[in-house]
This record gives structure tokens, C-alpha cells and sequence, in this order.
């Protein structure tokens, strides 16, 4: 099947969801039925269950050229069992983990050619095909695909972890308590955090975002304790480049300029509203 990178499941669309929430994002929450128009795909929409602000449960995206997904979302990402639709009529219905078929699944393509079996990362592992014929490097639609056990883990550290893994490290989705307090629920790749996560920390403070190799990276929320938050861009676990600070007690709102983790500068004339 042809590549389809950047067309689908976007980190554009992914951020307007959760800013959309406006608050904290709380998967304590009750589940809700919701319909998001999107501002940076015009004419794509998600319409089904939020949970605490992510895409969460039973939904169904839809983008403008007529290719949708239906099926399950954890922290607003596929992941689960889900059907992906190309507006050529290929179609996968199978695993998800990451936006991505991952684990066992079916593919059919226009020309009536179809595989049964194993993926990884949109791409299918087998070298023969049911009927039909194969395509090289054939993908099931924008690009994890592993197969998944899930449970629970106690470390000889005190350390406890629930959820996905495969190949004996962390994989997909999960829950990760350290000895002092400190937790991470969100996305795993090889026993990093990668992707969409929640980090608590002992005192209170909180940071919500996007993780890579281990590390903040991307776009982010950080909540201190006594209500001052910084919503913007990180890179390698510091604050980088642009944000917003917001202060409540001083009703103050400001864009700046972050490297390193240090503010370098405000623009002056870029107050929030």
C-alpha cells in the first residue's frame, strides 16, 4: 500500500484536542461522548468517548478525504482493536498501539490481495500473502506493531508497573510507580516513556505532555503547586523554545523565550489574553 505519513493521525491534531480541554488533564474522570471539528485539518472530526480530555475509549476520526478510523483510544492514541479505512478501499482491522497497527491483523487491498497475520509498525511481517498479490514494503496505513501481554511487575527496587509490554520491556500503555512516590502513567517504547504521559511528582507537581527516549520532549504542560503553569515546547526534559506562563495569583499571562530550561526573553507585545 502507498505511504500515507502526515495525512493521518497528526500531532496537530492531537495537541488541539488536549488544549481544547482548557484545565488539567484527569483520567480520574468519567468518560464522555464528544464531536471535535479540527482547525488544523479542516474537515476532520473525532466523534466519541473522552475521557479527562485525551480521546479515550470508543471513537471514530474522521478526515477530510474520507479515510477514517473506528475503534479504541488510550490517552488519545489508537490503541487497541480498530479498523482503518482508506479512501482507495484498502482496509486493516486489527491491533493498534501508538496510532499504528501493531500485533495481529487483517489487510485487504482494492485488488481483492489480503494478509492475516503479524505487523509491526504499519508493516506487515509475513512474506506470503493469503490470496493476490503482494505489493513491496506493503503498509496498512500511515507508516508499532508488536503483539501484547499486559499485566503487573514489582521490581526488586520497590518499583511497581501495570500495564502493556512485549519482548520483555515496556510496550504501549502503563502505569509507573517508583519507591519515593513518583509516577508515570502514558506511553512506553522499550522501557522508555515515549509518547503522550502524566508525571506526578511526590510534592505535588505535575507535568503533562509528550516524552521521547525517556526525556520531555515536544509540547507540554508543567503545574507547580501553588497554580503557576507553563504550557509550551520542550526539549530533552527542559523547557526549549516558545511558551506560555501563567501565574493566577499575579493574574498574569505572558509568551516567552525558553532554552535550556531558562527564560531568555518575553515578547512584549504577545501578552495571552
Amino acid at each position: 500500500m502507498k505511504k500515507t505519513e502526515g495525512l493521518y493521525f497528526k500531532q496537530e491534531e492531537f495537541l488541539e484536542t488536549i488544549r481544547n480541554n482548557g484545565q488539567k488533564l484527569d483520567l480520574n474522570k468519567p468518560r464522555v461522548n464528544l464531536r471535535i471539528q479540527y482547525k488544523c485539518s479542516p474537515g476532520a472530526f473525532y466523534e466519541g468517548q473522552m475521557r479527562g480530555g485525551f480521546r479515550d475509549g470508543q471513537g471514530t476520526m474522521n478526515w477530510p478525504d474520507g479515510a477514517f478510523y473506528k475503534g479504541e483510544w488510550e490517552m488519545g492514541y489508537a490503541c487497541g482493536h480498530g479498523s482503518f479505512n482508506h479512501v482507495d478501499g484498502d482496509v486493516y482491522v486489527g491491533h493498534w498501539m501508538n496510532n499504528k497497527c501493531n500485533g495481529k491483523g487483517q489487510f485487504k487491498n482494492k485488488q481483492g490481495a489480503s494478509f492475516e497475520g503479524d505487523w509491526v509498525d504499519d508493516f506487515s511481517k509475513a512474506s506470503e500473502w493469503k490470496s493476490g498479490q503482494r505489493a513491496q514494503n506493503t503498509r496498512a496505513t500511515t507508516s508499532r506493531a508488536r503483539s501484547r501481554d499486559s499485566g503487573s511487575i514489582a521490581g526488586a527496587d520497590g518499583a511497581i508497573y501495570e500495564g502493556d509490554w512485549s519482548e520483555n520491556k515496556l510496550n504501549g500503555v502503563g502505569k509507573y510507580i517508583w519507591k519515593d512516590g513518583r509516577k508515570y502513567f502514558g506511553h512506553w517504547s522499550d522501557n522508555d516513556m515515549h509518547g503522550m504521559g502524566i508525571y506526578k511528582y511526590p510534592d505535588g507537581v505535575e507535568y503533562q505532555g509528550s516524552y521521547v527516549d525517556d526525556k520531555k520532549q515536544g509540547y507540554g504542560f508543567y503545574f507547580w503547586t501553588d497554580g503557576r503553569r507553563y504550557e509550551g515546547w520542550w526539549y530533552k526534559g527542559k523547557q526549549h523554545g516558545v511558551g506560555l506562563y501563567i501565574d493566577p495569583s499575579k493574574d498574569k499571562r505572558r509568551f516567552g523565550l525558553w532554552e535550556g530550561g531558562k527564560r531568555v526573553m518575553w515578547f512584549d507585545n504577545a501578552k495571552a489574553g
